[in-house]
């Protein structure tokens, strides 16, 4: 039982941490013409492994070329990431509408697959439950 509670427990974190960073890149897409606004992304394999525990038995990871970490207060916004812009703006916005529309959709994809995961976990579970006379 132990087992099963840890799965649906690791794909719930994960499943909270798609949702937040769906948030972030919302967040960016809205801003895309704020002068100024840099846009943030978090470090999702890094975020995941912290959520679950799993942080203190894992180097740590380094971010990808176009993110650069910054010092953060909270412990939420130490796993936030500064994203460098493709090309300097004028108004200074670092949004890069492409790259967003690409993370949107690849976290939406993610996010669809981790619901199906669980859905199926339990599908089977409550199979597993059910008696020989029923069907």
């Amino acid at each position: 039982m132990q087992r099963l509670t840890d799965a649906l427990d690791f794909q719930a974190r994960a499943l909270e941490l798609r949702a937040e960073r769906q948030r972030l890149i919302a967040s960016n897409i809205a801003n895309a013409d704020t002068p100024g606004y840099l846009a943030r992304d978090m470090d999702f394999a890094r975020a995941l492994r912290e959520a679950t525990g799993g942080a203190q038995a894992v180097a740590p990871a380094t971010t990808q070329a176009g993110h650069v970490t910054l010092p953060g207060g909270a412990r939420g916004e130490a796993q936030l990431l500064y994203t460098r812009p493709a090309q300097d703006n004028l108004d200074r916005n670092s949004v890069d509408m492409d790259r967003e529309r690409a993370a949107f959709a690849d976290n939406t994809v993610k996010y669809e697959a981790t619901l199906r995961f669980i859905n199926s976990k339990v599908r089977t579970l409550l199979d597993a439950m059910k008696g020989p006379n029923q069907a």
